[in-house]
């Protein structure tokens, strides 16, 4: 028996020639890796954007001399920043008519605990998605490895029907259990890269927020203090 090797040995040949099993292999390693970058792209448009708001937003707060101040700066802008001088704001008014008769710590536990649910909150809008580029990167190497454990099976069935170990049986079956294999990694390597620099950012994102929970804070305990001092003081330190 004559037996001659494949003439078309290039990844869209190995694809085309491979098992169906194996095609539906490559086919979802290939949408994983589209899913993948496409992940990437919006989510550092996303940080990019937050990051810059929250920015914006502490210097604002930083700058304030009260929070009524703070509240008027960022009045027309968006984002978590503006979410916690509002809520400060509304915790504040609600607590006015017991502030003449207590001392102003229940209100800064309140404020706190409010700021700090609306920074858990802003904290996992920014992570959403991130869990499927670790999912990807986890299980991609996987499922490429049974791509290409089913691709060797292919080339021990050829060698049993053939019985022959001939290069030109055992060869395309070699083949796409290789480039299953190479998808995999394909697939993960990237999702596994781009996990780690979005964590980063994201703990760097908490951190400027925390900054600004912080700034916030402040200026209810300044508004709390000045209370209890002459009008023109207040004036004076603005």
């Amino acid at each position: 028996m004559e037996l001659t090797l494949p003439h078309d040995l290039s990844p869209w040949g190995m694809f085309m020639a491979a098992d169906i099993v194996v095609k539906a292999v490559m086919i979802g390693l290939a949408f994983a890796s589209v899913v993948t970058w496409t992940i990437w792209l919006a989510k550092s448009l996303e940080l990019f954007g937050g990051k810059l708001r929250i920015r914006r937003a502490v210097r604002a707060i930083g700058k304030a001399a009260t929070l009524k101040q703070a509240s008027s700066t960022l009045d027309r802008s968006g984002g978590p920043g503006a979410l916690l001088v509002r809520a400060a704001e509304e915790e504040t008014a609600l607590s006015a008519g017991a502030l003449d008769h207590v001392s102003g710590d229940g209100l800064k536990e309140r404020v706190t605990s409010r700021l700090s649910r609306i920074e858990a909150a802003a904290a996992r809008r920014m992570s959403r998605g991130t869990g499927v580029l670790a999912t990807i990167g986890s299980t991609a190497p996987f499922v490429g490895l049974f791509g290409t454990v089913w691709g060797i099976m292919n080339a021990f069935i050829g060698i049993s029907q053939a019985q022959t170990t001939n290069l030109a049986v055992v060869a395309p079956g070699i083949a796409e259990a290789l480039l299953a294999t190479a998808m995999g990694l394909v697939a993960a390597i990237p999702a596994v890269v781009i996990y780690n620099v979005f964590a980063r950012s994201i703990a760097g994102y908490r951190q400027i927020l925390a900054d600004a929970s912080a700034g916030v804070e402040r200026l209810v305990s300044r508004d709390l203090d000045f209370r209890t001092v002459a009008p023109a003081a207040p004036l004076a330190a603005e």
